[in-house]
């Protein structure tokens, strides 16, 4: 069977759609290329995204001739406060609109639903069903059972349901149809286990969709933002809420692997895992926004995860808690636009990143402040956590950005050392745990002196990567907030000018750090990347807690430009092609923009009522 051809769509062509347990990616062309089952981080059962349409997809669109291109959708939208996607196309005989949405699943396993209905005149479509199994190597058992097909492969089993003739050959099952005004057709694609006696219920699409928009809508209703970046906000806590997943409260970092930061290029990891690292933000975004029951449950998920054990604290799980994420490459998949090689695993998880007892300890501390739990019944981790950083912060480490260049005495990870001793102070001092305060406070202060003196260049007025270098760090960004040192000293400030004058490019938005082309850099990789969008609004935040609020406040409206048509950010974003790269979407891009949006508004509403104070 000769199968439609296919043109590489950009990765913010995609639209997501999910069900807080498994997300799908489905392109402007109406083609499902990416979506795991049962869970996010299972192989993939449609994998063209990585490869090609061998290696499996669902397309349904208007027909076109054999070898010929799917036409892309004309426009596209979610529907409401919702992440249903609805796109339409307008063909020569009519206008059709496709809905595509996972209903939470309430007594069923994962399903996709796509609701096809025409607008005008009569526009003939074609649906086709390619599934491949174990990320698009293997070609599945496909039978009839009645009027359902079956696609059996392993331990998986995808039942399609739908009301329309097909036909199957090669592994792919082809439906052809006519809608016209006012007309509806629908599939379902549902998974369980092959083993079960029996095969899933057929699901109701009509009923379904209006249960899942009237769940993600209440949901929506719980916000408490009041800002001026309202959809921006909704739009990404929408996305956080469809990467949760549901059964553990973990929140994945992207429901991809290996999208390139650089297209053709060797840097291409897999994302579905939970970093510990993201728990601050994430707690801090949840609960400025008014989502209580997400922050209660990722704290309990990061309490279940950590256990006793915090000697052996990991910078990333899998999202049931489970250590062990064996790292692999995928030789059959050709990548993304050429981008090899396709891994799954992680390779960072066994790094040394001491930054990341001072985050755990900074979320805990959060969490205490805002009442989901008391520091009093995690006393015995955070004395843990801060005694593992008093015997190992002067160790050089791999850093935040899981360099593979060889270990340094990292500034970002000696401020973070500096903060989970600091915070823990504070908590002695409040009476909340019970420690050697003396000895705390000597600790803190030695870790400041030593990282002033170190890794703080005099000549330039900033600080610096590492201890003795030369190059900068995006992460210095983060300077102005851990209260390492006051906004307003002259050694933040100058440090957030120097990021912005060397890391930055033109439009505002900022690299990781410096990388040098097909050479190896410090990061132990050759090639370059995009600018990385987490690092431009921590340089949003810098500018609005440095006294720069306007300016601040531009840039974000730039970083909101770069969004999808869909409101949708993936890791990076390259000014020179007007692509974005990297995993898609990207939770920390998107959580980085819920919480500099809070920042800024709680800013000028605080400059607003200064200034009205004074007025009077």
């Amino acid at each position: 069977m000769q199968l439609t051809a296919h043109s590489r769509q950009r990765i913010e062509d995609y639209a997501l759609i999910g069900d807080m347990q498994t997300a799908a990616l489905v392109g402007r062309d109406g083609s499902v290329d990416w979506l795991c089952l049962p869970r996010f981080d299972s192989a993939a059962a449609f994998a063209e995204l990585l490869g090609t349409q061998e290696n499996g997809s669902w397309r349904i669109s208007p027909a076109v001739p054999d070898g010929a291109s799917a036409p892309l959708a004309n426009r596209r939208w979610y529907r409401g406060d919702t992440p249903v996607v609805e796109s339409q196309w307008d063909t020569a005989t009519g206008t059709v609109r496709v809905m595509d949405f996972m209903p939470p699943r309430e007594g069923h396993g994962p399903q996709v639903i796509r609701i096809i209905e025409g607008v005008t005149g009569a526009v003939r479509m074609a649906s086709t069903f390619v599934p491949r199994f174990g990320y698009g190597r293997t070609t599945p058992w496909i039978y009839q059972q009645g009027a359902r097909t079956v696609a059996v492969c392993g331990p998986d089993a995808l039942w399609l349901d739908t009301a329309v003739p097909g036909s199957q050959k090669d592994g792919a099952v082809t439906h052809a149809f006519t809608v016209t005004a006012g007309s509806c057709v629908t599939f379902a694609l549902s998974w369980q286990p092959s083993h079960a006696c029996a095969g899933p219920g057929v699901p109701d699409a009509r009923k379904a969709l209006a249960q899942t928009s009237a769940f993600w809508e209440e949901w929506v209703q719980q916000l408490t933002y009041d800002g001026p970046f309202r959809e921006a906000v909704v739009r990404s806590l929408i996305t956080l809420k469809a990467l949760t997943y549901a059964p553990t409260g973990a929140m994945v970092a992207a429901p991809t692997t290996s999208l390139p930061e650089e297209l053709g290029g060797v840097r291409n990891w897999d994302y579905r895992a939970c970093w510990l690292r993201d728990a601050l933000v994430t707690l801090s975004a949840l609960l400025r926004t008014g989502y209580r029951d997400e922050a209660v449950a990722w704290h309990r998920w990061l309490l279940r995860t950590l256990g006793g054990d915090p000697e052996n604290l990991q910078i990333m799980y899998r999202l049931d808690g489970e250590r062990e994420l064996p790292k692999r490459e995928l030789e059959w998949l050709s990548g993304y636009e050429n981008s090899t090689p396709v891994r799954i695993g992680n390779g960072a998880v066994q790094q040394l990143q001491m930054d990341v007892p001072g985050e755990v300890i900074e979320t805990l501390v959060l969490a205490h402040e805002y009442g989901v739990a008391r520091c009093e019944s995690t006393e015995g981790l955070i004395l843990k956590l801060v005694d593992n950083v008093r015997r190992h912060w002067r160790e050089p480490d791999d850093g935040i950005w899981e360099v593979r260049g060889g270990r340094r005495h990292f500034t970002h990870s000696k401020i973070i050392c500096w903060v989970a001793v600091d915070r823990t102070v504070h908590l002695v001092q409040q009476g909340v745990l019970h420690a050697d305060l003396d000895a705390l406070m000597r600790l803190r202060s030695e870790i400041h002196t030593e990282v002033c003196e170190q890794a703080y260049d005099p000549v330039r007025n900033t600080f610096t990567q590492s201890y003795g270098s030369q190059e900068l760090d995006a992460s210095l960004l983060l300077l102005p907030r851990t209260g390492f040192l006051p906004a307003d000293d002259p050694r933040v400030i100058g440090t957030v000018d120097a990021v912005r004058r060397e890391l930055a490019t033109k439009e505002g938005l900022v690299h990781w750090y410096p990388t040098i082309g097909r050479l190896e850099g410090v990061d132990g990789l050759p090639g370059d990347e995009g600018s990385f969008l987490l690092c431009s609004f921590w340089l949003v935040d810098a500018l609005a807690l440095t006294g720069r609020l306007t300016e601040a406040e531009n840039l974000f409206e730039e970083l909101l430009a770069l969004r999808s048509d869909l409101g949708l950010l993936a890791e990076e974003y390259d000014p020179a092609t007007g692509r974005q790269l990297g995993n898609f979407p990207q939770a920390y891009s998107m959580l980085a923009l819920v919480d500099s949006a809070v920042l800024l508004h709680e800013r000028r509403r605080a400059t607003v009522a200064a200034v009205s104070v004074m007025a009077a």
